[in-house]
């Protein structure tokens, strides 16, 4: 899958019918992928992806906050070998707003247990399809907080942590884990959070995970501001994040 990208490869993005899930749909169809199952809360907001691609989309409903529907979705998906978890929720929650423990249970039901639900549910899906590709849409909140945005910071913190989980599970398996650290995008999201004069196009997120195939890169770091974190980060990444420190502390 390294050398060929996308071509051909069965995928599956959840929160695809908008922002930068859609990007990535339309970047994996125009890439090459031979089947994209749009997972999305509401079937109806799929139509727009079927007439721009036709039958390779194929709408799936997943909500991440119910496991029946996730569960559901993986007997529908047997031939995934391509996993995107895109979707997530960002309430602007300072420590000390009146929401903020409200803001931190919604997001860590959808950005943390949500993911530990689609990993559970697709994980041997991928490696019954010869391992394939697990991405997580994490983001440069994950490796610092902002105030305004603390209660999402933490459930993206923890988020990044059971994706290094996930890293070192899957890869006996022969799947691939990618986490990709985006800054600003130009999406809703990022509209509703104040971002948008700072914001980046949303294509930058679906070509930096594209490029990335060609790498063993761990982290993806898609836009300028993420470009930045990334450079210095990278010798921690390296040195700790992707390091097998009980191997070597035990010698």
């Amino acid at each position: 899958m390294h050398s060929d990208g996308v071509q051909g490869v069965v995928a599956l993005v959840t929160g695809a019918n908008r922002g930068i899930g859609k990007a990535i749909v339309d970047s994996l169809i125009e890439q090459g992928a031979d089947k994209v199952y749009a997972a999305v809360r509401d079937l109806e907001n799929t139509h727009a992806l079927i007439e721009k691609h036709g039958n390779k989309i194929v709408p799936v409903r997943i909500d991440l906050t119910k496991p029946d529907t996730i569960i559901e979705a993986a007997k529908q998906c047997p031939d995934v070998n391509f996993l995107v978890n895109n979707a997530g929720v960002l309430t602007i929650s300072s420590p000390f707003s009146d929401h903020a423990i409200e803001s931190l249970q919604n997001e860590f039901e959808v950005n943390v247990f949500g993911l530990i639900r689609i990993a559970r549910a697709f994980s041997p899906i991928l490696k019954s399809n010869g391992g394939g590709v697990f991405v997580q849409l994490n983001s440069v909140a994950s490796l610092k907080s902002f105030p305004d945005f603390a209660t999402y910071s933490a459930s993206k913190a923890a988020a990044y942590s059971i994706t290094q989980s996930l890293r070192e599970l899957l890869t006996g398996q022969g799947t691939r884990v990618l986490s990709i650290h985006p800054g600003p995008i130009a999406t809703d999201m990022g509209n509703e959070a104040g971002l948008s004069e700072i914001a980046e196009p949303v294509e930058v997120v679906p070509n930096a995970i594209i490029e990335s195939l060609k790498s063993d890169d761990f982290h993806v770091f898609p836009d300028s501001l993420a470009k930045k974190v990334g450079i210095v980060y990278q010798t921690f990444a390296r040195d700790i994040i992707e390091a097998n420190l009980m191997e070597e502390n035990a010698h």
